[in-house]
């Protein structure tokens, strides 16, 4: 008969399981293991089928994690044209890659935490509520009886990040048929080497939290610092129904209020306070499951670890380039990504030119572009994004990336969630009141500094 203890906490590694870790460590930190899977995709690639080959590929990147599964979700985003079997392998990638065995975790959490399990839980389940590109989470009880999660990282990601990055380059270049601009490569890059720092995540969830504490309808969970690390985040559990449209159905819960929720409270962080989630999906979001959810639900923010603070300097830009656009003054749109040092020199004819195409097909939608649906606003954004990645000379910022994927996640959630409620309309409000703001009065550009900040 298994022991209380056996039964509340994961099992010890045996002498194999840990000759099997410290082997799968060293051969990752190689590079063999991700050569070897992504030598059998290009095999699978030539010869099976095209959406067969996308399912395995989507499942050979969840088993690769890091960055080779970060990029399956964001193929996810915009993957219509795919058949149901391969978009549903590439949306599980969110929060539904393989995890690590049970005795694997216990080793990385007490190595972090300096103790055993037993002396600062009172359970830990071995079981994963999910695992994801960075980590995953465990189901735990502090000794002072409050519900946790604890958010693994994978022991080998820190030192194979570099390696991994590289190779991740190499297979999208290989899959897609060409490799990604620099600054769009450096944006994903500097987004995975931010999440792998958990301090900074516990930072940013703090700052969330105080920023959105006004706001009866979202919760952030309050991390438990004497049980965080640098590869470790333990942070307090409520009981939650995933933020899928069938789900909520199922209990009565209205997709389209659930949706009003996040829409308001992501347009509060972006054009308010300057700090922002920037991982809006599914895997990242819940609605509480408690009596009132179905009368007044309450959604629950998780996953911090790619946030952002917008500097000073690029809410001002960000808001004179947004103006300018609405005016139709392409000199003045132009002159914001001079100061910016978004065009390289000699560049400008040829970006002016790309510039002014966009602003045409803009015009050409016949109306105002406020009054533009969520639906035509994101066309157009990935219509502009491959219309400038196209220009030689143009560099866009890495923050401006990120807040744009940032609005691409959220759209995309809202035609899952909710497709008849337009999400931009429900933005309208923040987004007027921050091109009225004539200085930048968030909380984040307060604590920035000066300008560039």
């Amino acid at each position: 008969m298994d022991s209380p203890s056996a039964q509340l906490f994961p099992p010890r590694p045996t002498a194999r399981e840990r000759a099997r870790a410290f082997a799968t460590i060293a051969l990752r930190a190689l590079g063999v293991t991700q050569l070897l899977v992504l030598a059998g995709l290009a095999l699978r690639a030539a010869f099976a089928p095209r959406e067969r080959a996308l399912v395995h590929a989507a499942r050979a990147l969840g088993r690769l994690k890091g960055p080779f599964a970060k990029l399956g979700q964001l193929a996810a985003v915009r993957v219509d044209a795919l058949a149901p079997e391969a978009r549903a392998a590439l949306l599980a990638l969110r929060d539904d890659v393989p995890p690590l065995p049970a005795p694997w975790i216990r080793a990385c959490v007490e190595r972090e935490l300096g103790a055993p399990l037993e002396q600062v839980f009172a359970r830990f389940d071995a079981r994963t509520l999910g695992a994801a590109s960075i980590a995953q989470a465990h189901a735990a009880e502090l000794r002072d009886g409050r519900a946790v999660v604890v958010k693994v990282q994978y022991p080998w990601l820190a030192r194979t990040a570099r390696v991994d990055l590289a190779l991740a380059r190499l297979a999208l270049r290989l899959v897609s048929g060409s490799s990604p601009r620099d600054a769009t490569w450096r944006e994903f890059a500097r987004g995975f080497a931010s999440e792998l720092d958990f301090a900074r995540e516990a930072d940013s969830a703090g700052t969330i939290a105080a920023n959105l504490a006004a706001d009866p309808n979202v919760v952030v969970p309050r991390v438990i610092p004497e049980a965080t690390r640098a590869r470790v985040i333990t942070s307090e559990r409520v009981a939650t129904l995933p933020i899928r449209r069938e789900a909520l159905l199922a209990r009565g819960v209205a997709p389209a209020a659930v949706l009003e929720i996040v829409v308001r409270a992501y347009a509060r962080q972006v054009f308010l306070d300057g700090v922002f989630h920037a991982d809006p999906h599914a895997g990242n979001l819940f609605v509480i499951d408690e009596p009132s959810a179905a009368a007044a639900p309450r959604v629950l923010f998780v996953d911090f670890g790619l946030s952002q603070h917008l500097s000073r300097t690029l809410r001002r830009e960000l808001r004179a380039g947004i103006l300018a656009l609405l005016n139709g003054k392409l000199d003045e749109f132009i002159a914001g990504m001079q100061r910016m040092a978004m065009i390289a020199p000699g560049a400008e004819p040829g970006v002016r030119a790309a510039v002014a195409a966009m602003f045409a097909r803009i015009r050409g939608e016949g109306s105002s572009a406020l009054a533009l649906s969520g639906e035509r606003v994101l066309a157009l954004k990935d219509e502009a994004q491959a219309l400038l990645f196209a220009t030689p000379g143009l560099t866009l910022p890495a923050d401006l990336l990120l807040y744009a994927k940032t609005v691409a996640y959220l759209f995309a959630l809202g035609r899952e969630l909710a497709p008849e409620i337009d999400v931009m309309k429900l933005a309208a409000p923040y987004l007027l009141r921050f091109l009225a703001q004539r200085e930048d009065v968030s909380r984040a550009a307060a604590a920035a500094g000066p300008a560039g900040g």
